[in-house]
């Protein structure tokens, strides 16, 4: 069974993300945060409803929440939308 999305849920998946899929962060705040020239992004948090991402755009740190297309149930959701996101995000942006 997959865990719920608790703080520390949340800490473990944005440690991951950041830490292994740094570049799918960066996608996820230029395609779905509509940011340009993002040198650099990190996942804050997650929740069941969006996640809040910290981008560098030209030297500032830009506040990013995206909101998802359902509330998550679990991290096994987070897991699988976070995947589709990406999947989706690269069609639409095909030079990351």
């Amino acid at each position: 069974m997959a865990d719920a999305l608790s703080p520390v849920v949340s800490n473990r998946i944005c440690q991951h993300m950041n830490d292994d899929h740094a570049s799918a962060v960066i996608l996820y705040a230029q395609v779905y945060g509509g940011l340009t020239n993002v040198a650099a992004a990190q996942m804050v948090a997650i929740d069941p409803t969006g996640m809040d991402l910290s981008a560098q755009v030209d030297g500032t740190a830009v506040p990013v929440r995206i909101d998802f297309d359902h509330a998550l149930q679990d991290s096994e959701d987070a897991h699988q939308t976070l995947i589709a996101m990406v999947r989706q995000a690269r069609t639409a942006n095909p030079r990351s």
